[in-house]
């Protein structure tokens, strides 16, 4: 399926953020991984702060070789583009302790709410 599905009910669309393990993240140091994870956090609460990013966390269930998703957000721009941009800064990213992949989520309108990204505003 490519596009926004065909029903017959309105739809809301978000850009759907997952985060992966990266490729030099089983290489670096545990002090450079505590160091990363922190900015990580800094970087997503700054986000959210800004309105980009509406609610993200870690997710934990079994391993799915060889890459089992760490981190699951959404975010509202109208612009997967603009969000992937966002995410690719994130140090953790740039410095290869995480990818990221980021793509359109749609879900009948009005299904979500985000009570703490209207109070961080």
């Amino acid at each position: 399926m490519t596009g926004t599905p065909e029903v017959d009910f309105a739809l809301d669309t978000y850009e759907c953020i997952v985060l992966y393990p990266g490729a030099s993240g089983r290489a670096l140091p545990a002090e450079t991984v505590q160091r990363l994870q922190a900015e990580h956090n800094a970087h997503m609460r700054a986000m959210q702060r800004r309105g980009i990013i509406l609610v993200a966390g870690a997710v934990d269930g079994p391993a799915r070789e060889p890459d089992p998703p760490l981190g699951f957000g959404l975010a509202r721009t109208g612009s997967v583009d603009d969000v992937r941009s966002v995410m690719e800064a994130d140090p953790a990213v740039q410095a290869g302790l995480y990818k990221v992949d980021v793509m359109s989520f749609y879900c009948p309108a009005g299904s979500l709410e985000f009570p703490l990204a209207k109070t961080q505003s």
